[in-house]
């Protein structure tokens, strides 16, 4: 079964740095587009950065300049550097993947979740 883990969460000071990851596993074919989203208390969930499977990244307007995604094919795993923090920031951070199966069968995978909290 496909399965997407996050790591690398946890609590920061306001202007601090955090490095998330998320790994797929399973039986995976091939991978396309690998998004981090992210989902605060109270509010829906919003989309952050996506790569896709060329290493083409695009990214909301709000994390410009602070935050960059990256992936390791290889290792199945994309990557969410965060810098400059702010509290607003605060959110669960989740992990999503378009992934085809060894079935041969596309679908779309999320992870569990990883929690940021921006405070000082």
């Amino acid at each position: 079964q496909v399965q997407l883990v996050e790591s690398g969460g946890g609590l920061v000071q306001p202007g601090g740095s955090l490095r998330l990851s998320c790994a797929a596993s399973g039986p995976i074919l091939r991978i396309n587009d690998m998004d981090w989203y992210r989902q605060a208390p109270g509010k829906e969930r919003e989309l952050v950065a996506t790569v896709n499977n060329g290493g083409t990244t695009n990214y909301v307007d709000f994390v410009k300049g602070r935050f960059t995604i990256s992936r390791d094919n290889a290792k199945n795993t994309v990557y969410l550097q965060m810098n400059s923090l702010e509290p607003e920031d605060t959110a669960v951070y989740i992990c999503y993947a378009h992934i085809l199966n060894r079935a041969v069968v596309w679908g779309r995978y999320w992870g569990q979740g990883t929690q940021v909290t921006v405070s000082s």
